[in-house]
């Protein structure tokens, strides 16, 4: 586990998935990570590659050939190696191995960068195609919150707030597959908390306007603004009656029902040529 740390906030990451495990404000003695009990769910924040969500038959075609690749990927249960650190920064690095090539045919390094500014903490991912050909992969991340924030609070007390006023359908999911709409957010800008959201699964957008989406409450003046500019799906999800709520922007999408499985026509695949770089960021402001 590595510790960052300014005058504001602590941050701890493991390297097991690179993972961000803690978030801590240290005047208002707030930890804004969910805790990981596995009564619930036990992660605090995965990293999703290379693969956002499921596959059809948990499979994708390339060149020909099938290769079986579960729900998210396989990087959030890989050791990281340690880059480089310093007090308030940290970078990890994972790259394929004998036993990746097996799911997913390419050669790559995944950096997993973190770094405090103020009351922020600031994630970096890069992607490097280290193989001959075009690379082919998705990328998201799926941090839990705690909800609620504060003692004194109750999960309904709270709302998701989007920095624009939205008007966007839900897409379904059935069990890991994208199966239709329905309408969701109209003219509005807050989606409030409540335990049942989520019985049918994440809240799945494609097309929010918005960059950022707060976690607040009328109660007190505590919660976290999240930004997630460049990331264009994003996935909203708890587990049942769990005491948190997951923020997921994506860069890839769950396979739908009638996919050819070819990866290189997947919704929302990123196509990285050989020997290129890919990198995007999303951060989170504890208040």
């Amino acid at each position: 586990m590595i510790t960052l740390e300014n005058e504001i906030i602590k941050a701890s990451i493991h390297s097991m998935g690179a993972e961000l495990h803690s978030l801590y404000r240290k005047d208002s003695g707030l930890e804004y990570m969910w805790n990981g009990n596995p009564d619930f769910w036990p992660r605090h924040s995965p990293v999703l590659f290379p693969i956002v969500g499921g596959l059809l038959h948990d499979s994708f075609l390339y060149k020909g050939e099938a290769y079986t690749l579960a729900k998210h990927g396989f990087a959030r249960d890989m050791e990281f190696q340690l880059e480089s650190s310093s007090q308030e920064s940290v970078s990890f690095i994972l790259t394929d191995d004998q036993e990746t090539l097996k799911s997913y045919p390419f050669h790559f390094l995944l950096r997993i960068s973190y770094k405090l500014e103020s009351d922020k903490i600031i994630v970096t991912y890069e992607v490097e195609n280290t193989s001959d050909d075009t690379m082919y992969f998705s990328i998201g991340t799926h941090p839990a919150f705690n909800v609620p924030v504060t003692k004194g609070t109750v999960y309904t007390d709270y709302y998701l707030e989007f920095s624009e006023t939205e008007t966007s359908v839900r897409h379904n999911l059935d069990g890991n597959i994208l199966t239709g709409t329905m309408p969701y957010l109209e003219n509005t800008n807050k989606l409030p908390l409540k335990e049942d959201l989520f019985y049918n699964d994440a809240v799945i957008f494609k097309d929010l306007k918005s960059d950022t989406i707060s976690i607040k409450t009328e109660k007190n003046p505590h919660g976290i603004r999240f930004n997630f500019a460049g990331f264009p799906s994003m996935g909203i999800w708890a587990a049942k009656d769990a005491p948190f709520v997951c923020i997921e922007p994506w860069c890839g999408l769950p396979d739908s029902a009638g996919h050819n499985q070819k990866i290189e026509e997947k919704e929302g695949i990123i196509s990285l040529p050989a020997a290129n770089k890919w990198s995007n960021s999303w951060s989170v402001e504890c208040f």
